[in-house]
C-alpha cells in the first residue's frame, strides 16, 4: 500500500528515506548536492561502504567543527569523515570502480527523468552551456541502480518527469528510483511509473501535472 501523508517531505527527511532504503553491506556513490545528504542517516549496523568519485572508499557523515579536513573531502569538496577501514587511491582506479560494475547504488541529482528511467542531469542545453557530464555518466551507467533525488517540479512550476526527457542525457534506461519532496517513484523499462510514496499531493494531481506520463499506485 503507497504511503500517503499531507506534507512534502525536506532534503533531511526525504535523505533518511533513501538511506533506509540501501540495502546493508552495500557498496554506494553518492552525488553532489542534495544527495550528499544521505550519509548523515546511514545506520552503522547496515555498514554501507560509500565510495567518492575523487578517489576514497569508506566515508563518513558530513564532517563537522573541529572534524573539519580541508583535505579531506567529497567529490562535491564537502569536508567529509572517514571511517575505520577507510582507503584512498588514484582517480583512475575510481572510475574503474564506478565503471566497471562495482557500486550497487548511485544517488544523484537530476533536472529531468523521463518515465522510462532515461536521466538528463548535466546541461539543460542553452547555448553557451559548458560541456562538463563529468562523472555521472559513469556512475549512472556503471552502477547496478540508479536512484535520482530532487524535487518534483522546477522553481517555475515546470515538472522534470517527462515522457521523454528534452535536455542532452547522461544516460538511457538507468533510473530505477525517484525519490522526491512529494513522491516516491519507481521506474523500469515498461514506462508505467510505481507511486510508492505521496507527500503533499494527491493522486490525481500528480496525474494531472505530468501529460503523458501513466501511473499506477502501489496497492502492497
Amino acid at each position: 500500500m503507497a504511503t500517503i501523508t499531507d506534507t512534502p517531505l525536506d532534503q533531511d527527511a526525504l535523505a533518511k528515506v533513501i538511506a533506509d532504503d540501501i540495502q546493508p553491506h552495500s557498496f554506494v556513490n553518492l552525488g553532489i548536492g542534495q544527495p550528499t545528504k544521505v550519509s548523515n542517516y546511514l545506520d552503522a549496523e547496515k555498514r554501507v561502504t560509500l565510495h567518492t568519485e575523487n578517489g576514497m572508499l569508506g566515508m563518513g557523515p558530513q564532517a563537522t567543527g573541529d572534524q573539519i579536513d580541508e583535505d579531506l573531502i567529497n567529490a562535491g569538496k564537502i569536508p567529509v569523515t572517514e571511517l575505520p577501514g577507510a582507503s584512498y587511491f588514484h582517480h583512475a582506479d575510481s572510475f574503474a570502480m564506478m565503471r566497471g560494475g562495482h557500486l550497487d547504488v548511485c544517488v544523484l541529482g537530476a533536472y529531468q527523468v523521463s518515465a522510462k528511467g532515461d536521466l538528463a542531469n548535466w546541461s539543460t542545453g542553452k547555448p553557451g552551456a559548458i560541456p562538463a557530464v563529468g562523472g555521472a555518466m559513469d556512475l549512472a551507467i556503471g552502477a547496478k541502480d540508479t536512484y535520482v533525488m530532487m524535487d518534483l517540479f522546477t522553481k517555475k512550476g515546470d515538472v522534470k518527469l517527462l515522457p521523454e526527457c528534452t535536455f542532452p542525457l547522461t544516460g538511457v534506461g538507468c533510473v530505477s528510483r525517484i525519490y522526491s519532496d512529494k513522491a516516491v517513484l519507481l521506474l523500469d523499462e515498461t514506462g508505467v511509473v510505481k507511486v510508492r510514496e505521496l507527500h503533499g499531493i494527491t493522486f490525481d494531481e500528480l496525474k494531472d501535472a505530468h501529460r503523458g506520463v501513466e501511473f499506477e499506485l502501489l496497492e502492497d
